[in-house]
């Protein structure tokens, strides 16, 4: 009986032990995977996807027809001939004893009609030293511009044609968000009206090395010679920026472009208008960074603040007791990080404001209160 119930649990036996072995060798046959733990979930109903706007010409037709190019004349100086006054060679060799020859320049640059009655935004840049200005609009019109004013400090110029019926670019109270689309529009190298398309980089950019107020907008839409002055719009044709430069290291375009924020421009613009000139608030001092190792030969224990490194002569800070080698550290309680940010908090106060100067002198805290003053113009 034994050996007959052997018989019959062997073969039983032996199929067993081949089908684990099997399952183990070939996991996927006893539906699962090796090593995966899987979560199968009924399928879901097929979804197309979003639209895609392929297109934006609109937003650059509405905002093209008040871009412009900008021609300028300027008076060349030449030496006269030797023999030019000799009236007799001179007419022999029709020589002329006029010093001056009139060049007429070619393309240097773009602007944006930001107003009906003809205002025009553009860099300082690219009306500096001109003797003459044309601007030529995109429906073909000509004008001569006449120069409202200029502001250095930022690289803003507003110029002003006389002509009816203009367009005009509506100016963006905010640049927009990280990554939005943005599009360049000017005349690079004199070729005539060019779009170039990219995405907002980055704002606030200070360190540039530019001008001596930044607040830059960064982009990667091309940005080429001709371009200066010209519009950065977002993708409803509104004026985010007035297009300055580029970043480079050898001349080539390197993905990185700068522009002035068009809220910026339109302060420029309205002090230039309305004064003349920018009227900002002035310490009247000369810094430098506080290094780790300038603060421990002052006798700081930690790097905050900026270092007087010189004064101007009846400055407001001269005037309130400030001296060579005082850390600033504050500013009506605003900390001071860095000589740039300094300087721009003093810009923004009117000339006359009285304020609290928190400084360290030889180690020890000093406060002081001074009247801010009227920041000299700069040369042009």
């Amino acid at each position: 009986m034994l050996q007959q119930i052997t018989r019959i649990l062997w073969p039983v036996i032996t199929g067993i032990l081949v089908a684990l072995l099997i399952i183990r060798e070939f996991p996927e046959l006893a539906g699962r995977a090796r090593g995966v733990e899987l979560n199968i979930v009924e399928p879901m109903p097929f979804q197309p996807p979003l639209s895609r706007q392929s297109s934006y010409a609109d937003a650059v037709e509405r905002a093209a027809p008040a871009v412009v190019n900008i021609y300028t004349t300027t008076i060349v100086e030449t030496r006269a001939h030797p023999l030019s006054k000799d009236p007799l060679l001179s007419n022999f060799f029709n020589l002329s004893s006029d010093p001056k020859r009139e060049r007429t320049g070619s393309s240097l640059g773009s602007g944006v009609i930001v107003s009906a009655n003809g205002y025009i935004l553009t860099n300082h840049h690219v009306v500096s030293g001109a003797d003459g200005i044309v601007v030529e609009l995109r429906d073909g019109r000509i004008s001569k511009a006449t120069v409202v004013g200029v502001d250095p400090d930022t690289d803003i110029a507003v110029l002003r044609i006389e002509e009816q019926d203009l367009p005009q670019l509506i100016l963006a109270t905010s640049p927009g968000q990280i990554g939005d689309l943005v599009f360049a529009i000017g005349n690079p190298f004199g070729i005539g009206q060019t779009v170039t398309m990219g995405i907002l980089s980055a704002t606030g950019r200070d360190q540039v090395g530019l001008s001596t107020y930044e607040n830059f907008i960064q982009t990667d839409a091309a940005i080429n010679p001709g371009n200066s002055g010209g519009a950065l719009i977002n993708v409803r044709g509104e004026l985010i920026g007035i297009n300055t430069a580029i970043f480079t290291r050898n001349g080539d375009y390197n993905g990185i472009s700068y522009a002035i924020p068009s809220a910026m421009a339109a302060y420029v613009m309205s002090e230039l208008i309305e004064h003349g000139q920018v009227i900002r608030g002035w310490l009247g001092i000369e810094t430098k960074p506080l290094t780790e190792e300038l603060s421990r030969s002052f006798g700081v224990a930690q790097a905050t603040g900026i270092l007087v490194s010189g004064i101007y002569r009846h400055s407001p800070a001269a005037n309130g007791g400030i001296l060579p080698g005082d850390i600033l550290t504050h500013i009506n309680e605003i900390r001071l990080l860095d000589s740039r940010k300094a300087m721009n908090q003093a810009a923004k106060l009117e000339p006359g404001t009285q304020v609290s100067i928190k400084l360290l002198r030889n180690g020890q805290p000093t406060e002081l209160s001074l009247t801010i003053g009227q920041r000299p113009v700069s040369s042009n």
